[in-house]
């Protein structure tokens, strides 16, 4: 399901601990790092696509999460034309997401990468929120930024301001 401009609807997800580290899943059979992410159904709220997708890929449950807030706007991003699949060139153009920020209340042993028939990571960790992209594949990378600028807020309310990843590299 594409819209008029060419983007596939698709929700992700940056899934923090209580120490507001993010969970990165490491791609089946791939050295890439990312948060979980798909594609939303048709007849699927963002919030349904979001739930769905963390269960097939983390196996993590409602009951396990808790939303701490999502992106305002869809953020897009191109898939260069190298990696598309022949059928798909001409009218996709990439992605358009809403990202959500959850909080885990579950257990860390909650976390079932298996849990699926076609498991989409192999690994996890988790990383300090600012982690460095460069373990993202490129033409993603400006849309995890955006999407980590603007959910921080949400985690770091009464702590004062966390600094961007452009001031630490400053100091």
């Amino acid at each position: 399901m594409l819209d008029r401009d060419g983007y596939r609807p698709n929700v992700g997800i940056i899934l923090c601990n209580g120490r507001n580290e993010v969970f990165w899943g490491k791609r089946v059979k791939e050295h890439s790092w990312q948060f979980p992410q798909g594609g939303i159904k048709l007849g699927e709220t963002p919030v349904q696509a979001m739930y769905r997708e963390l269960r097939e890929e983390v196996g993590l449950l409602p009951s396990h999460v808790k939303i701490l807030g999502r992106t305002r706007n869809w953020l897009r991003y191109e898939v260069p034309a190298q990696w598309l699949k022949r059928d798909w060139r001409g009218n996709y153009r990439g992605q358009k997401q809403i990202w959500f920020l959850l909080r885990l209340v579950g257990r860390e042993c909650d976390v079932r990468l298996r849990a699926s028939e076609r498991p989409e990571f192999d690994a996890w960790r988790w990383n300090d929120y600012w982690i460095p992209l460069d373990s993202v594949i490129d033409f993603k990378r400006e849309v995890y930024q955006h999407a980590l600028t603007e959910l921080a807020r949400y985690l770091f309310r009464g702590q004062g301001r966390k600094p961007l990843p452009a001031e630490i590299a400053s100091r």
